[in-house]
């Protein structure tokens, strides 16, 4: 169960959901590709090599097998810190958390939200991705950044905002 379901007041629904854009695993990936292939070939050559008992042949799998582990490391951090982010609108509130074992929560009611802005680069435009900042009355701006659909997500806060005052209003 997610950070979002667990932490819903009753009869609170969500609205909408994303999290971070794909972007943020392309580096860590095409390193991943570089590490794993550099280690593939140095194990590969080593073991197809002659067989001697020098150290250099230790040393070479050993290094073949330390890049592998990097390509490892890093796939696997990215992806964790894609997944690990959660950002979601609810027909009361906007909940995002960042983060698994070292947590950051920002969770702030419809009704307290004084802006919401979207910062996009040309190529953030281009793939789908951009910085949402979230100000609350009185408080501080919160960047988000490299968020999926971050002009999707404003709407829906927008919208969301929209409905709770004419409900206030009914």
């Amino acid at each position: 169960m997610s950070y979002v379901e667990k932490n819903l007041m009753p009869g609170e629904t969500v609205v909408y959901r994303t999290r971070l854009h794909w972007i943020v695993i392309f580096w860590p990936i095409v390193l991943s590709i570089i590490f794993g292939v550099a280690g593939l070939v140095l194990l590969a050559r080593t073991l197809a090599g002659p067989r001697d008992d020098s150290g250099d042949r230790t040393a070479m799998l050993a290094g073949g097998a330390i890049l592998l582990v990097v390509a490892i490391i890093s796939l696997v951090v990215a992806l964790l810190k894609r997944n690990a982010t959660e950002m979601a609108v609810t027909d009361r509130r906007v909940i995002v958390k960042i983060g698994v074992a070292a947590r950051r929560t920002f969770e702030i009611l419809l009704s307290k939200v004084e802006s919401i802005g979207v910062e996009e680069t040309f190529v953030g435009r281009m793939l789908g991705y951009g910085t949402v900042v979230v100000r609350g009355t009185g408080g501080t701006p919160e960047p988000f950044d490299t968020v999926a659909h971050p002009l999707e997500f404003r709407k829906q806060v927008q919208q969301q905002i929209e409905n709770s005052q004419e409900r206030a209003r009914s």
